[in-house]
């Protein structure tokens, strides 16, 4: 009889493609002027009907419906070329980029071969399954939310998104459709169009953009334009407590340049022109609000800075299960600077700025450190309007090669914010055991203590299984013009199952939690139930 699934006990096996012995390092192959020969494709498909244990009749026929990623989809994403001179650095920052597609679940670039001063090289990727016809189901902070979707992440191996669906989630029910293709024409040109009919408005948005794909990229452009027709409330104890409509429309175009990789430091400029208007009003169907937020209008030039530090470093077992993770280690810092004015069209005089500085540390070979800050404002008449101040730091032990300490703490703090703006503390910001937007302040901070198991377990070599058990710490502060004064230092403990999706691109971690909160009123309940999926472990 024909084995359907793999057993349930099935283990995770970790493949590996080392170089092959006896081909030289990357510094001798350059120091020796080698040229790229053949660039060799291996393209696996979701499944490996080579391996005993993915040898059954239903991922056999799974990949048989599966259109594989075209080899030309792939190689229009290396930097490098036959005939070229060989630059191993430029084969590690291809397959950064290949695994950043959602498309593929892991890509590998080695050379194979050295002879008469050329390089052969091997590009090895697995796909993992792109189509969505389905349902989907959530639940955190005590709300729930669900879907049904068809959706394309790959249409016909070309690196195309495509979808259409429906959402109910806590703020709105979303009809929606959306389509980008990052490869647009085999060129590196971005495109995104998405609508969505709401049932308090609609979103509709188109964007072209080339981006700064590589280190060594000598410029950038784009173009995009968005209107978002809203209904927007204000949330004190988990409870909506204010409604207003919103109507925020945004174009923008720029331009930018590089001077490319230098001494392993990369310095790219900007500058564009950008339009943001917001008008407010009082909801459809519901009380007047209590406070409405002034309209706006700014247009303005815009000119930025980003310097770039190459330095990132591959892992596993940190922020994900049994799958290559890419880091980037180096500074990078970035500011901008606009100023909108009347003679322009604005409402108002106004500096806009921006900036965010971010830094990783291999403190030990088993210790690592995130940094990360950034903050946005106005400068209306010498006084910041709308401020925004960020900062996080990341900590991670690892204490065996599967098993890890995870340290989180960030900081949100608000300046006179437009009242269309709230900084919130709850379920959906990392306060597990409290429901959504519970807390509301000028500023919120939040600690994370967080064991995490990573097992080998691998049910019908479907999922990656993995555990934690967490402390959450956090507290707002200031006062919400219509929130009740903070209730102080709040906290939950928890634990929970982590199932790594490394076979579809739908989702990464699936999260099921169980958070007890330690603090709060008592409306709140004594246990939340979460579901969610999300990027990270």
């Amino acid at each position: 009889m024909a084995k359907v699934l793999p057993k349930i006990d099935a283990r995770a096996e970790r493949v590996t493609y080392p170089r092959p012995a006896g081909m030289p390092s990357d510094a001798e192959l350059e120091a020796a002027g080698a040229v790229v020969g053949d660039v060799r494709f291996t393209l696996f498909n979701v499944f490996d009907p080579g391996g005993s244990d993915e040898n059954t009749s239903l991922f056999r026929l799974a990949n048989r419906l599966h259109i594989m990623t075209r080899e030309s989809t792939i190689a229009d994403l290396l930097l490098f070329k036959t005939g070229a001179r060989y630059d191993g650095r430029l084969l590690e920052e291809s397959a950064r980029i290949l695994r950043d597609t959602r498309y593929l679940r892991d890509a590998h670039i080695r050379p194979i071969s050295y002879h008469d001063g050329i390089v052969d090289i091997e590009v090895i990727t697995q796909d993992v399954w792109t189509f969505n016809p389905g349902l989907s189901f959530g639940r955190k902070g005590g709300k729930n939310t669900s879907g049904f979707e068809l959706e394309e992440l790959n249409f016909l191996g070309l690196g195309t998104q495509l979808g259409l669906g429906f959402k109910s989630e806590v703020d709105r029910d979303s009809k929606y459709i959306f389509y980008r293709d990052r490869q647009l024409g085999s060129s590196w040109w971005d495109l995104a169009v998405q609508y969505s009919d709401n049932s308090d408005g609609r979103v509709s948005s188109l964007a072209l953009e080339r981006p700064f794909f590589a280190l060594d990229t000598r410029w950038t452009a784009g173009i995009a334009a968005s209107e978002d027709l809203r209904v927007d409330s204000r949330y004190d104890l988990g409870d909506v407590i204010d409604e207003f409509e919103a109507n925020h429309k945004t174009a923008s175009v720029f331009w930018g340049h590089s001077t490319g990789l230098r001494a392993g430091w990369v310095r790219r400029y900007k500058l564009g022109l950008a339009y943001a208007r917001s008008e407010f009003n009082a909801a459809p169907a519901a009380d007047p609000p209590r406070l409405l937020p002034g309209n706006r209008k700014l247009v303005y030039p815009w000119v930025s800075v980003e310097w770039l530090e190459d330095d990132f470093e591959t892992t596993r077992n940190r922020d994900q299960i049994e799958k290559t993770e890419d880091y980037a280690l180096g500074w990078r810092a970035r500011a901008s600077l606009g100023y909108a004015s009347s003679s322009l069209g604005s409402d108002r005089n106004a500096a806009i700025l921006a900036g965010g500085i971010s830094r990783g540390v291999d403190l030990t070979s088993r210790q690592t450190l995130l940094l990360d800050g950034s903050t946005s404002g106005r400068l209306e008449g010498g006084s910041v309007a709308n401020g925004l101040l960020a900062t996080e730091v990341r900590y991670y032990f690892k204490q065996t090669p599967r098993r890890l300490l995870f340290l989180g703490l960030s900081a949100l703090a608000g300046s006179n914010l437009d009242l269309d703006q709230q900084v919130l503390l709850g379920g959906d910001t990392g306060l597990r055991g409290y429901p959504l937007r519970y807390q509301a302040g000028e500023g919120r901070w939040l600690f994370t203590a967080e064991q995490r198991l990573f097992t080998n377990w691998y049910p019908f070599q479907l999922f990656n299984v993995g555990g934690a058990v967490f402390y959450d710490m956090g507290q707002t502060w200031g006062r919400d013009p219509l929130g009740t004064p903070s209730q102080g230092l709040l906290k939950d403990v928890g634990f929970g199952l982590r199932f790594g999706n490394g076979r579809s691109a739908l989702g990464n971690v699936l999260h099921f939690d169980v958070a007890f909160p330690l603090d709060g009123d008592r409306s709140i309940q004594g246990v939340q139930f979460i579901v969610e999926t999300k990027r990270r472990f």
